[in-house]
């Protein structure tokens, strides 16, 4: 049996965010979704660097053996990527990016993924999600400190534990090889989906709609209906059987890439009406600052000179040009100088959780140097000690949790403490009701 994949991609900004940080690449041998994060600045080149990585391996034959080897190196070679970028563009510094991949490999499928985007199976009509989210939350519900339901309304369930970062953190993907089945349609979906759409009704879409392009809309839709307030990233691939293929249907052959990684990473949501939508343009158009009116053309000086005597306007023209010069470095200096302080101002409404004497506490600021000058300051220290905590939530800790408003940062604090080990009380030992204190 020879099996071919036909499948469709879909990216979406959503109704709230201004720019697409997913990316999406499907190819005859390759599936991938990454949802970027790091700000405006470097979510979306993170996603589009780990797609660009793994992109060169669907043009390539690879044995069963050797597809999960290539699918490692292509992201450690993404990661080398971010490292080195951010090492020269400081202000990209923190991005990084979810990846969730697929190589096909005859009739299997090698998966490799980190963060909290999604795969999942529809198999005989029953939907299974195959990958499992590296969340904070997905962690408390594995140590049994919390239920699945009430990782759905914590107010950590968007804390990523393992992605792909610039941090030079050597942090694996998980990683396996499974079985393809005619028959069988994979969906791959940035937390966009799955996040604001619930999975039985995710279902149902792939279950009706038979064709992937119509099912990637429906779904599209489904996380606008929603609200959309993040982006949105959906990829829907059916396995066929080549030796048996209806006459009307035939399998893919075209690279599809979309979102930060694609041309047109700047399209707007395909939303067009809808109470949500019509809600985000509102907000939007609030929020926006209102266009100025074109300034009138004003007649250049020199023009209105021309027909008088050189000799006699040759020294007013070079003190209005010096003028002019002397004018444009004020402003310049100004502008440089009123940016510098609209930064630090920023930077003092951020907030992070970090250590502090081997404690949890809360700093305002940024954790960055500007020469001397430390950008944050601690604002509160908690009662939980870092060694009550599991390893990797203490190397995220040492890389800081980023928030924008010290309430934030205090509700961070407050599900560290929920995972915490609790130190073990002495017991007392009692005393003789004769005031001897023991034998």
């Amino acid at each position: 049996m020879t099996i071919a994949l036909r499948y469709a991609l879909r990216s979406d900004v959503g109704l709230v965010r201004s720019n697409n940080q997913d990316a999406g690449f499907a190819g005859p041998n390759l599936l991938v979704v990454a949802d970027g994060m790091g700000g405006h600045a470097g979510g979306d080149i993170a996603s589009s660097i780990a797609v660009a990585n793994l992109a060169t391996l669907n043009d390539d034959s690879f044995g069963t053996d050797d597809a999960i080897n290539e699918l490692e190196s292509a992201i450690d070679r993404a990661r080398d990527e971010l490292v080195a970028l951010s090492a020269e563009n400081p202000e990209l510094s923190g991005m990084g990016t979810t990846i969730t991949a697929m190589l096909r490999v005859g009739s299997k499928l090698a998966m490799a993924h980190m963060g909290d985007s999604r795969a999942y199976l529809l198999r005989d009509g029953e939907l299974t999600q195959i990958t499992t989210d590296h969340t904070f939350v997905q962690h408390l519900v594995n140590t049994g400190k919390i239920t699945a339901e009430e990782a759905h309304v914590h107010p950590q369930r968007n804390v990523v534990m393992r992605v792909l970062t610039d941090f030079g953190l050597d942090l694996a993907p998980d990683v396996s090889m499974r079985e393809a089945r005619p028959g069988d349609r994979l969906l791959l979906c940035s937390d966009g989906l799955c996040g604001y759409v619930s999975e039985s009704t995710m279902a149902q879409a792939l279950r009706d709609v038979t064709d992937p392009d119509a099912c990637t809309d429906r779904l599209v839709q489904l996380a606008l209906r929603a609200g959309g307030p993040d982006n949105i990233t959906c990829l829907v691939a059916d396995v066929l059987d080549l030796d048996d293929l209806p006459d009307d249907v035939e399998p893919s052959s075209d690279v599809q890439i979309a979102g930060s990684a694609a041309v047109d990473r700047d399209r707007p949501t395909v939303a067009k009406d809808g109470p949500a939508a019509r809600a985000a343009i509102l907000v939007r158009s609030a929020d926006e600052p209102r266009a100025a009116d074109d300034a009138p053309d004003e007649p250049d000086d020199d023009e209105d000179l021309e027909d008088e005597d050189d000799d006699a306007t040759s020294q007013p023209r070079r003190r209005r040009r010096g003028l002019r010069v002397v004018t444009a470095v004020a402003v310049l200096l100004a502008v440089v100088a009123g940016l510098g302080w609209l930064g630090y101002r920023w930077t003092q409404e951020q907030y992070y959780v970090g250590i502090a004497d081997n404690t949890v506490a809360i700093f305002r600021g940024i954790p960055q140097q500007a020469g001397p000058f430390s950008l944050s300051t601690e604002v509160e220290r908690t009662n939980i000690d870092i060694s009550t905590l599991d390893e990797f939530v203490v190397d995220r800790l040492e890389q800081t949790l980023p928030e924008d408003s010290l309430t934030a940062a205090r509700t961070r604090a407050l599900g560290l403490a929920a995972a915490a080990t609790p130190t073990p009380t002495p017991t007392p030992t009692p005393t003789p009701a004769d005031g001897t204190g023991g034998e």
